[in-house]
């Protein structure tokens, strides 16, 4: 969107927030960069120049606003409604990927040469991976700076930087201020004198919480996931250890609280947070899309801005979508609740209820499946997908091409179009994941006057195309389930 100059400044006069992410506007005459809706004075249009990315304006030489902290805009919907080369390089790079494994890590990860890499991201984002993870870093920095009383050194290390030097400069460089300077800008009682950092998730709105948390309220497995307090509470399985997360939805943002045992994790804990409630979709998008369809537009209507839950995990997810074949959702629970206490690693939570965490696949592939309550084909299923998991032949993460995951998917015995599909919408992240032969899919379709039979139902929802994940979460939110609504 950014080389559309006339579309960009009607966006930065009228301060539209749903804007933020999509790209950041940057001043020439003050050297200073900002959202779309920075709440100053919009500069004159000859004054103004656009760019893709926070990274691409610090590589210019554009320092963030104190103002409207773009640093901290919702991640561009961009990188969550593709899979090609740039979207999946720029997840793994939300993730921490460069911070933890360099730029040849990182193209390792996408099956591409670093110089490949760099080209096309440098082409499309105005900077390369190392601009992309310094400019993520900064972001981090700033976090801990204002929401912790830790020792500077120790944010440094904890945010990713190679050196206190390099710490010291970047912010410096990023927000004009020297990192003591930052703090002390910090509201008073920002900082968190426990060990948990606090922080707000913007979202484009309007975000409907009833089916995103409800879903995962619904489906919580014991010790793994609870609902307390108003929160939605998991335990994380991190790169350097491991983090509970509370999740609060409010108007306005998603308040997170996380507990770490190691700061260096926050950037990846952040990501995965993000991703699990969708939170950089582009609903007036999606939304205007889906509303074309009369029968569909009474329903986005009601309740605008559905997102679709998805993971922090998305091998765990597999496990729980296999044994969530033709069952209940109680008994899914239940089936998924004896594997976390068989073979889940323990952890404590002062705070609440949880005890371990989901079980990873090297622990799952080691498992007696006769010591499964599944039927014998059920466990035939789920031993050959955590093998395959575990060995590194079928890869689910971010860096995972879409089509490539669903067919290696579709090769592994017991996975029907179901199964491959609802790993493909909550796992993968495609937006355009469809569930034509789910029960809940058919009755709501045959209430509504849509074509119920799978065949017929998918030629339909080619017109809501690419949001039929979308169109899930309003045709699911038409039954009386649990999923539907957050407990009182």
């Amino acid at each position: 969107m950014h080389t559309d100059a006339e579309r960009c400044v009607r966006a930065v006069q009228s301060k539209d927030a749903r804007f933020d992410g999509w790209f950041y506007t940057a001043v020439l005459t003050t050297r200073i960069y900002c959202r779309p809706s920075c709440p100053v004075v919009p500069p004159k249009p000859e004054n103004m120049s656009f760019y893709p990315s926070a990274a691409a304006c610090q590589q210019e030489g554009f320092r963030a606003c104190k103002r409207c902290r773009p640093d901290s805009s919702p991640g561009s919907p961009e990188w969550n409604q593709r899979a090609d080369l740039v979207a999946r390089a720029m997840r793994l790079i939300a993730d921490g990927v460069v911070d933890r494994d360099g730029v040849p890590g990182l193209a390792t990860r996408l099956g591409y040469s670093t110089r490949q890499v760099e080209r096309q991201l440098l082409a499309e984002l105005g900077a390369g991976p190392l601009a992309l993870a310094r400019a993520q870093r900064a972001q981090t920095a700033r976090l801990l700076i204002e929401t912790t009383p830790l020792p500077m050194a120790d944010i440094a290390f904890a945010a990713g930087f190679s050196s206190i030097r390099t710490f010291n400069d970047t912010v410096r460089e990023v927000f004009a201020l020297a990192p003591g300077e930052l703090r002390a800008r910090a509201p008073k009682g920002a900082a968190q004198a426990s060990g948990a950092i606090s922080l707000r998730l913007p979202f484009r709105a309007p975000l409907n919480p009833d089916n995103l948390f409800g879903h995962l309220i619904a489906t919580a497995v014991p010790g793994v996931e609870e609902w307390r307090d108003g929160a939605y509470r998991r335990t994380l399985r991190l790169p350097y250890g491991h983090g509970v997360v509370a999740l609060t939805p409010t108007p306005d943002h998603i308040a997170c609280r996380l507990s770490l045992t190691d700061l260096r994790d926050l950037t990846h804990a952040i990501s995965r947070c993000r991703r699990m409630l969708d939170l950089d979709a582009d609903p007036v998008a999606v939304d205007g899309r889906l509303s074309a369809d009369p029968l569909l537009a009474p329903l986005v209507a009601k309740a605008p801005g559905r997102r679709v839950p998805r993971t922090v995990d998305e091998a765990e997810f597999a496990v729980r979508a296999v044994l969530g074949q033709q069952v209940s959702t109680a008994a899914a629970r239940t089936h998924a609740a004896r594997l976390v206490t068989a073979h889940g690693e323990p952890i404590d939570d002062p705070e609440g209820g949880l005890t371990h965490l989901f079980p990873a696949p090297e622990a799952l592939a080691a498992l007696d499946p006769e010591a499964l309550a599944l039927p014998r084909s059920r466990r035939a299923t789920l031993t050959t997908l955590v093998r395959h998991l575990a060995d590194g032949s079928l890869r689910l993460g971010v860096e995972s091409g879409w089509d490539e995951a669903r067919a290696r998917l579709t090769e592994l015995p017991g996975f029907g179009p179901w199964t491959v599909e609802v790993i493909a919408m909550r796992a993968l992240g495609d937006p355009d994941a469809f569930l034509p032969t789910d029960l809940g899919i058919r009755r709501a379709a045959q209430e509504l006057g849509l074509p119920h039979t799978p065949a017929a139902l998918t030629a339909r929802a080619a017109a809501w195309r690419p949001w039929r994940a979308y169109a899930v979460q309003y045709l699911w939110a038409t039954d009386t389930h649990p999923i539907n609504a957050i407990p009182a």
